[in-house]
């Protein structure tokens, strides 16, 4: 199974609030043709994280898809997706239109180039595992084994309080 998570917390090209920008950012994941979509978590209101008071909260989510797409052409792709809704690259952590992250890749642990897989930071991000857990209440991380609701249990109370569905 592919997990992508997707958030958004500006405004899109648009005008259109995160949630929508994430809709529309699932509407073109869906049309990718070298995978299939099978699930999207609920849409959940995050703080920035690292804590940041100059930025509005996040819509995360995360969606399922089944397929077998090399992993560098899948992160093409998600760039591509992320430029047409207005994507900059500034520094890192900046609030954004829209961020896709390739979370798992059918299991796959690669160390090297890019994407490294799993997602080197899903396992300490509460809006990476909770809309994960929506969907997949069995996943593992891929690199340790550990039971993504054991990741969630460990993870601290964050200072910028719980997140929320949107």
């Amino acid at each position: 199974m592919i997990y992508i998570a997707l958030g958004a917390n500006l405004a899109g090209t648009k005008g259109e609030t995160p949630p929508e920008t994430c809709e529309t950012a699932l509407v073109e994941l869906r049309e990718l043709q070298f995978m299939k979509f099978v699930a999207v978590s609920r849409w959940y209101r995050s703080r920035p994280f690292p804590r940041d008071d100059r930025q509005p909260d996040y819509c995360n989510g995360v969606a399922a898809f089944e397929g077998s797409p090399d992993p560098v052409a899948l992160m093409a792709a998600l760039h591509r997706i992320e430029d047409k809704l207005g994507r900059t690259r500034s520094v890192p952590n900046a609030a954004r239109t829209l961020d896709l992250d390739i979370i798992d890749l059918n299991g796959m642990v690669r160390d090297e180039g890019s994407p490294v897989l799993p997602h080197p930071r899903a396992h300490l991000r509460e809006f990476v595992l909770r809309p994960l857990l929506d969907i997949a209440p069995d996943w593992r991380d891929p690199a340790t084994g550990t039971r993504g609701t054991t990741l969630l249990a460990a993870l601290p109370v964050y200072e910028g309080g719980p997140i929320a569905v949107w």
